[in-house]
């Protein structure tokens, strides 16, 4: 995990635009490097690191001998990039990973660059030889990307929004910044100016489609048919095999864990397989709630069972309350229900860089837009609407839960690693018929619970353990998050101020005081860039007016069962 950030054809002096660059220093605290391009003196990069992989040549941007006209900045883990180097005889320079891209650039071009990294990535590649510029976004976006490109060929390229809103240029004002779309890259052509402009803007891998670099997985060629212990077994192997190959680490590995069954699974599998490649520290294991909160009364339990060494944040509600100004501006959203649940993650995230020398987080991101895990998925009318609606939530997850995931551990120099969103693993489970996927007996995610039934891995009551909305569970079984922050929040805005909310906020305008409340904060920050959440996360096929699973009937808390 770091932050990139790039311009190519700047009017402005670059060392007044690379303050700019400094606005996301916390993605990389462990080194700064800004550095001009040859030939091209309004062209730079701005790398900040956070040394994962290859402590001595881990900077950025990376440029190696063999091709002296490649710059690369990436954000990003490429686990595959021992086996491509194996596959193609690749004569690397560095230990990082991410220097595979150039060898494979060189080798194929862009496309096939992008359509064989097997990880998580986003990246600007600047080819001098050829005058190009690539950018490019991993499938589901678990790294950010946002660019802003003007009528006149000035581009800024950055890991987060808040590092291209202030950079000045002759033209325009207030140049739009938007979200590079995951799964895509884009060629642009470099001029002798330094100005760029887009040639093409391709999508190169959809979630549903077997990407190309099984081809040079661990895991060979799986049974095929859709018997029930064959898709078990499939499913048991392939996860097992996403949590190893995020192993890849030369700092401390740690796990979130709310206690619900994603994080559950996700550290089960991650400290047994920490054992068998003898990984010679405990897995750290981190929950976060109120006092005797569902999750960490559950937690506790699932840590007791693994043996993980396991730390419990203990927050109250006016510590939940001041953080939500420095979280909206981590995350750059205003959406409800995504700064609802980011504020315990943001503040787990604050205590483990503070507190412990874990660095690398495992986190369950991923499995409820796979797996079918939200409490509406009840209420679909067919498997295959149940189905579309998990592919458009895997399809926006860059706008919620991922972009969640990354701004709350990024704020706090924190990698995130999420096994449910491996690339094999979804193709996979998206490839079964669709009724296999729907929630059964009143249990959603009941096909992944089936799965892992008869390993041991968790205690039963845990595996088979209902859904908890993250920003439910933190709270104690008497009120909800959600409750609490409505609470507050009510007497901070006028009711005449919501009234007038479609006014002053005509795109997505609030619709309740929580909503105002947040969007104030956001438009303080990020002033006119309402755009960058097309819509407000809620579930469907219910009368829903509220994001909480504790507002839909079928919901049962502790308290009521």
């Amino acid at each position: 995990m770091c932050g990139i950030w790039a311009l190519f054809g700047s009017d402005e002096c670059l060392s007044v635009q690379c303050l700019s660059a400094m606005k996301i220093a916390h993605r990389g605290p462990d080194a700064f490097r800004f550095e001009n391009v040859n030939g091209f003196t309004n062209c730079c990069f701005g790398f900040h690191r956070l040394a994962v992989v290859d402590q001595l040549y881990g900077m950025q941007p990376i440029r190696v001998k063999k091709f002296p006209y490649l710059w690369l900045c990436y954000n990003g883990e490429i686990y595959n990039f021992k086996q491509l180097q194996k596959q193609f005889g690749f004569e690397f320079q560095t230990l990082v990973d991410g220097e595979v891209i150039l060898h494979l650039y060189n080798r194929g071009g862009i496309e096939q660059t992008a359509s064989m990294l097997d990880g998580v990535f986003a990246f600007i590649l600047l080819d001098t030889a050829n005058r190009k510029v690539f950018l490019a976004r991993d499938t589901y976006g678990v790294r950010p990307l946002f660019k802003v490109l003007t009528d006149d060929g000035f581009l800024g390229v950055c890991s987060e929004a808040k590092g291209l809103i202030n950079l000045k240029h002759s033209t325009s004002l207030c140049p739009k910044v938007e979200p590079f779309l995951p799964g895509h890259y884009e060629v642009l052509d470099l001029k002798p100016s330094g100005k760029v402009a887009s040639v093409e803007l391709v999508k190169f891998h959809s979630y549903k489609d077997e990407p190309l670099h099984v081809a040079c997985d661990t895991v060979e060629t799986l049974p095929s048919g859709f018997d029930l212990e064959t898709v078990k077994s499939n499913i048991r192997i392939l996860f097992e095999n996403a949590v190893r190959k995020r192993l890849m680490a030369h700092r401390r590995i740690g796990c979130l864990l709310s206690g619900g069954l994603d994080s559950s699974l996700v550290a089960a599998v991650l400290l047994k397989l920490m054992k068998e490649i003898n990984i010679n520290y405990p897995l750290q294991t981190f929950a976060i709630g109120m006092e005797n909160s569902p999750d960490l009364l559950a937690a506790r339990k699932v840590a007791a069972h693994i043996g993980s060494e396991h730390h419990e944040v203990i927050f109250n509600s006016e510590e939940g309350i001041q953080a939500i100004e420095e979280v909206i501006f981590s995350l750059e959203t205003y959406d409800i229900t995504t700064i609802r649940a980011s504020i315990g993650m943001y503040l787990v995230s604050k205590y483990i860089r503070k507190k412990t020398d874990s660095v690398v987080i495992f986190s369950g991101e991923g499995s409820d837009e796979l797996t079918q895990g939200y409490i509406y998925f009840h209420k679909a009318p067919s498997p295959e609407e149940a189905a579309e609606e998990s592919e458009r939530l895997l399809k926006e997850l860059y706008l919620f839960d991922v972009l969640r995931a990354d701004r709350t551990t990024a704020a706090h120099g924190l990698e995130l690693r999420v096994p449910f969103l491996d690339h094999r693993f979804t193709s996979y489970y998206l490839s079964l018929p669709a009724e296999l996927r729907i929630p059964k007996n009143g249990i959603e995610k009941y096909l992944l619970r089936q799965s892992f039934e008869d390993t041991n891995l968790l205690p039963k009551e845990i595996l088979w353990r209902p859904k908890e909305a993250f920003s439910d569970g933190i709270a104690s079984v008497k009120k909800s998050w959600f409750s609490i922050l409505q609470d507050y929040i009510d007497q901070q805005v006028d009711d005449l101020l919501l009234e007038k909310a479609v006014e002053k906020y005509p795109f997505n305008p609030p619709k309740t005081k929580e909503s105002y409340y947040y969007r104030q904060i956001f438009e303080k920050h990020y002033s006119g860039q309402s755009s960058w959440l097309p819509h407000y996360w809620m579930p469907r096929w219910v009368k829903a007016t509220d994001p909480s699973a504790r507002t839909l009937k079928h919901y049962k808390s502790a308290a009521q069962e």
